[in-house]
């Protein structure tokens, strides 16, 4: 028992299969055994980010006691759904571990850890601390000020940032940090890649959807903002580092 107890510390993918059913992707095992401090998860609708998402946050609870891991999203349905998915897990564990605050938006085990869930507002997630794992779900939805507002939240405590999505266009810190951010480990997958999507359904929904988002939602594309007036590459290209900008003399 302490070598299973050992080793499920260890190697969270193993934990998952034998207590869970969990049978992990390849990129999924290393998103749960790894070591990164910071993950973005670039993913397919329906790959299984949320599972492996969830099943990290459960990990976390019960073998890093006294641990606290957030779980926000552009709305408190959306991090709630998240949330609901780690409970469905917590349920399967034989014994159950024991809970000693339950409620819809949070949880608090015996070990001293605790899991929230938190809409994705700025102003209403300020004052946490020592946060151990962070989880930020929809990510390419959430916006600039709310991500900036919560890295500082990692500063003490080192703790692990977390960020899957779906694409959403050329624009925000989701996708400036896919495509410029240093120091993370990234996975992309595609619908293609995930064994539980088939060919057929792809292909139907190929035919039904507008191209744009079928690229983004299948395949992990950032195609253009349908709301931009100009393309992505046009400004950036407008743009010059060595241009001092226009002094138009007014008032200091």
């Amino acid at each position: 028992m302490l070598f299973h107890d050992l080793l499920g510390a260890l190697k969270p993918s193993l934990w998952a299969a034998r207590n869970l059913g969990f049978h992990a992707d390849p990129w999924q095992a290393e998103v749960l055994d790894g070591t990164a401090k910071k993950i973005l998860l670039c993913c397919s609708r329906q790959s299984g980010k949320s599972s492996v998402s969830a099943i990290l946050a459960l990990h976390t609870a019960l073998f890093r006691p006294h641990s606290l891991i957030l779980i926000v999203s552009p709305s408190l349905r959306q991090s709630g759904e998240l949330f609901r998915k780690l409970l469905g897990y917590l349920n399967m564990l034989e014994p159950m571990p024991t809970r000693i605050e339950d409620t819809k938006l949070s949880l608090k085990l015996d070990n001293g850890s605790r899991v929230v869930s938190l809409p994705g507002s700025e102003g209403t997630i300020r004052g946490f601390s020592s946060v151990s794992l962070m989880i930020i779900d929809e990510a390419a939805r959430v916006r600039d000020d709310l991500y900036y507002s919560l890295r500082p939240m990692l500063a003490v405590s080192r703790g692990q940032l977390l960020a899957l999505s779906t694409p959403y266009g050329k624009r925000g810190w989701f996708f400036n940090e896919w495509s410029e951010g240093t120091g993370w480990q990234k996975h992309a997958i595609t619908a293609l890649q995930c064994p539980r999507i088939s060919r057929e359904f792809l292909e139907e929904e190929r035919r039904t959807m507008p191209a744009a988002w079928f690229s983004s939602e299948y395949m992990c594309e950032f195609t253009e903002a349908t709301d931009s007036a100009f393309c992505y590459e046009h400004v950036m290209a407008a743009v010059a580092a060595d241009v001092e900008p226009l002094d138009f003399g007014g008032e200091e």
